[in-house]
């Protein structure tokens, strides 16, 4: 078959598809997907799953929790490949061929399907030696006396929200980046005050290099949700990784609600450090200070020394 339009342009250095083209390989791809919609559809939805998966999440939380979804699939499925990538950016699912994203945060209006799997809190940090130098910020409306820090990703605006109604704070970031690891390296670094998602800087908290800020003025928490385009509902594949999904998070949360809140989850949520348990001695008794007496008592008697 002879097209009678130009799907490139040959006229320059660097040839590129034409406008026209890219129209004409996004239908050609749509062409394709309803065929393998088609068979699918013949399988029917309990065909076991095979071939490709593309998965697209959020650097951090896909290490952290997706790729433990993805483990799952490919145990249960030996006949299923799977190709998870992983960025700070919200990839467009029909241009890059991505079957199911999971992202974090509210969605915008768009003709993608969506399935909540559970929800992450927010939480303000700053590190202990930029706080020494600034001060702490007691209610949010000493944030604009701060210096910010801002994550694209997240800091979609410079008005933050906080408390159940959501009141907003104007805030003017002094620096901005493109990632939650750069954000967080910058906070740790003394830069600023960050806003970040309670997962990301978990470590950071428990090791004392970030200081959780105006705990009890947080937002509400952030869905996170699973979405896909609407043509894949009847896949097998993408039937399966949804299922894990949702299986892992509910475990997850399930297990959080019966454990309670740690001693280590609570300093997280106050801005405190918690304590080490104290020393002890083999048989459990606390460790005392050795003084000038009790070295000469350990001297007098053998038994001591042992």
């Amino acid at each position: 078959m002879e097209l009678s339009i130009s799907l490139s342009d040959r006229d320059v250095v660097d040839a590129g598809v034409t406008e026209r083209g890219e129209v004409f390989l996004h239908s050609c791809r749509q062409v394709l997907e309803d065929i393998e919609q088609a068979e699918r559809r013949a399988q029917g939805e309990d065909a076991e799953p095979r071939g490709s998966l593309k998965v697209a999440a959020p650097i951090l939380f896909g290490r952290l929790h997706v790729l433990p979804i993805v483990s799952r699939v490919l145990t249960k499925h030996p006949g299923l490949t799977v190709h998870l990538t992983l960025s700070d950016r919200n990839v467009h699912l029909a241009e890059e061929s991505v079957d199911v994203a999971v992202r974090v945060g509210d969605l915008a209006d768009s003709s993608m399907k969506a399935i909540r799997l559970g929800s992450v809190s927010q939480v303000l940090v700053a590190s202990p030696g930029y706080l020494a130098r600034r001060g702490t910020p007691k209610t949010p409306k000493d944030l604009p006396a701060h210096d910010v820090i801002a994550f694209e990703s997240l800091d979609t605006t410079n008005e933050w929200r906080f408390g159940p109604a959501g009141k907003l704070v104007r805030v003017e970031p002094r620096l901005t980046v493109n990632s939650a690891d750069a954000a967080i390296a910058a906070a740790e670094a003394g830069l600023g005050i960050s806003r970040t998602l309670s997962y990301q800087v978990r470590a950071s908290v428990l090791a004392g290099r970030l200081v959780p800020l105006l705990v009890g003025f947080t937002a509400g928490k952030l869905p996170v949700s699973a979405i896909y385009p609407a043509r894949r509902m009847a896949s097998a594949n993408l039937g399966a990784f949804i299922e894990n999904a949702r299986n892992y998070f509910k475990e997850t949360l399930s297990s959080r609600s019966r454990n309670g809140q740690s001693r280590r989850t609570k300093a997280i949520q106050e801005g405190k450090r918690p304590r080490s348990p104290p020393c002890t001695h083999g048989h459990g008794r606390l460790a005392q200070p050795v003084t000038g007496d009790f070295r000469r008592r350990q001297a007098a008697d053998p038994a001591m020394r042992r």
